[in-house]
């Protein structure tokens, strides 16, 4: 049944994409009316016209836009893919390669060496798949596009003032369909807000080690990170677990309550040893998105380090594996 699903997704998007957006003329209509925007935010025509001359609609970002892992990968499957056993070797001779400053940055930043890890490793498998589309390309079209205008539309501009500024060279962006950039994957306004010229070059390289592992130091730990606390833990519920404590989405968790207060729900409560007046939420990831799923299961406890994760990437997967990979990091370490 899920087979089936995952093709008759498949082409449902490749059809739409298709018929949809088959013609550019538009687009163009679209970009002409984008540089006035571009300019009334201080970007200058010279810099706009460099910059975006070979900028086109890329229908292929649509359907990657669409078809998310997020969307259709069950919650074990999605955590297996990306924190099995080479993955963790792999963060091992990262972190052999590179001990002084990574060390160095765990002490400056007070985040874990094996969050950072983590972080590289789900994102850009250590800097082996960086992207290779063009993300002024890749912007444009998300911009152009309905379904997150506002979200990507911010982010071209942003894009386009750090070239302006003179902090961001045009030539080398290429990474992420959705945009994103360098060895963990920076969008557009968090380089703006926490990308560091580390190695004090003059230049922020988030496609080096040195600016990038500073920069992803320096963004979880400015959203708040707190070091060595709790990030999720895999639990079962009863079956009387009210649906209301149930989360399905990543934009918020709600309805957090102390532990004393949900214990009740827990089977086997007593072998996790949580603090009574941990605040937690309980998330189901596969719930109303994984055709079949069962209504209690997975699920999780979630912590506030977890939520941060969710303020890096919005996805209930993403913020599961990265926590999981940190976890199996550390036990090799």
């Amino acid at each position: 049944m899920k087979k089936i699903y995952k093709i008759l997704l498949t082409l449902f998007y490749i059809i739409f994409c298709s018929n949809v957006y088959a013609a550019d003329e538009t687009f163009d209509i679209w970009l002409k009316s984008f540089k006035k925007l571009a300019i009334k935010n201080g970007i200058s025509e010279k810099t706009f016209n460099i910059s975006m001359s070979k900028v086109k609609f890329n229908p292929k970002v649509i359907e990657y836009d669409r078809f998310q892992p997020e969307f259709y990968e069950d919650t074990k499957t999605y955590i297996s893919k990306r924190t099995s056993t080479n993955k963790v070797k792999n963060a091992i001779k990262i972190y052999k390669q590179n001990k002084n400053l990574i060390d160095k940055v765990e002490k400056e930043f007070s985040v874990e060496k094996e969050l950072l890890l983590a972080l590289m490793g789900i994102e850009t498998n250590f800097g082996k798949y960086l992207g290779k589309m063009n993300i002024l390309s890749s912007l444009a079209t998300l911009s152009y596009d309905k379904r997150r205008r506002d979200f990507f539309t911010s982010e071209l501009i942003t894009i386009l003032q750090l070239v302006e500024a003179g902090m961001i060279d045009y030539k080398i962006l290429y990474g992420s369909w959705a945009g994103a950039f360098g060895n963990f994957q920076f969008m557009p306004s968090t380089i703006k807000k926490y990308a560091l010229d580390y190695d004090n070059n003059n230049i922020i390289e988030l496609k080096k080690m040195d600016d990038s592992f500073a920069s992803a130091a320096n963004y979880i730990n400015k959203i708040g990170w707190k070091k060595n606390n709790n990030c999720f833990k895999k639990i079962e519920l009863s079956n009387n677990t009210p649906n209301k404590l149930l989360n399905t989405s990543a934009k918020k968790i709600k309805n957090k309550n102390e532990v004393k207060k949900i214990k009740k729900y827990l089977v086997n409560f007593e072998k996790h040893e949580l603090n009574d007046k941990s605040k937690v939420g309980i998330i189901t990831p596969d719930k109303d998105i994984i055709p079949e799923s069962e209504n209690l299961s997975p699920a999780y406890l979630t912590f506030d380090n977890y939520e941060l994760i969710l303020k890096w990437n919005r996805s209930l997967r993403f913020a599961l594996a990265v926590c999981t990979l940190k976890e199996k990091i550390s036990n090799e370490l």
